[in-house]
């Protein structure tokens, strides 16, 4: 049985551990008048008020030196790359099954819906072999000129829907990135070769792969609204000698001061992929 100091030390205890909290003789909270932790919050609020209008005040700073349509710093990527549609680096089919074509067929039929006539006949009709200049307009939006998905004729998929892949002679269309005020120099073209010793017929749409200077410069997603990159198609005339092979196939736009060498970036100028067709 505990003595009587026992509990008085125990009650007392209690009571300091609860004064802690909250005490009700100076109406301290964690050890705290009111007015402190007023002056506290008060504190903490101008603070954390007076570091949200700084930041908020360095953004807008930073906004009023920013262009909506021309980036402050393009310096980075002088060259544009190459790329493919359909989109995939290793293209691989049996001819005589439309299931297993059929992915590289909608993809392509995709890819083209923005080069119908329909929607390029918003374009401009621009003078070939010249750059479509327009630095000296007042409106910021630029006119684009036309490409209608026509000028792929075989590879267009309106004459052949298959693209080439049902009898085994595939499309693959190329395209460079877009670079604002890109002007190539020269007559830049697209030129495709296997790695192999015999070489593999092919035809290029438009004639000779040519990428006419009319398509440049481009001026932003902004200013550029209806703008589409200049198309070269690509149908590989594979034959039965051809078939069950691994066959890879790099291009290059060649004709033009646009690098396409560069051993540290391989798809500047230039795009490595593979096809192989199934009988």
């Amino acid at each position: 049985m505990a003595s009587t100091e026992d509990k008085a030390a125990s009650k007392e205890s209690t009571s300091s551990w609860k004064d802690s909290i909250y005490n009700p003789r100076t109406g301290e909270l964690m050890g705290r008048t009111a007015s402190s932790w007023a002056l506290i919050l008060l504190f903490y609020l101008v603070f954390y008020c007076f570091l949200a209008g700084m930041f908020a005040l360095t953004m807008w700073v930073l906004l009023l030196t920013l262009d909506d349509y021309v980036p402050k710093y393009r310096d980075r990527v002088p060259n544009p790359g190459l790329v493919i549609r359909p989109n995939s680096m290793d293209i691989s089919f049996n001819k005589s099954d439309p299931l297993k074509y059929v992915q590289y067929v909608q993809h392509l039929e995709s890819f083209l819906q923005r080069y119908n006539d329909t929607e390029q006949e918003k374009n401009e009709e621009c003078t070939q072999g010249e750059y479509f200049m327009q630095d000296n307009t007042e409106d910021m939006t630029k006119k684009a000129c036309r490409f209608k998905r026509g000028f792929l004729s075989l590879c267009s998929g309106l004459s052949d829907t298959n693209f080439g892949y049902s009898e085994g002679k595939p499309c693959v269309l190329l395209k460079m990135n877009r670079i604002i005020g890109l002007k190539p120099r020269g007559d830049p073209y697209i030129n495709c070769t296997v790695k192999r010793d015999s070489p593999v017929q092919m035809q290029y749409f438009p004639t000779e792969g040519r990428i006419d200077k009319m398509y440049f410069p481009y001026y932003g997603k902004k200013a550029h609204e209806n703008y589409v990159q200049p198309l070269v198609a690509v149908k590989l005339l594979l034959t039965k000698e051809d078939y069950n092979k691994e066959l890879p196939v790099e291009c290059r736009v060649e004709g033009s001061d646009l690098r396409n060498n560069d051993e540290r970036d391989k798809f500047l100028g230039r795009v490595t992929f593979k096809v192989k067709v199934v009988e």
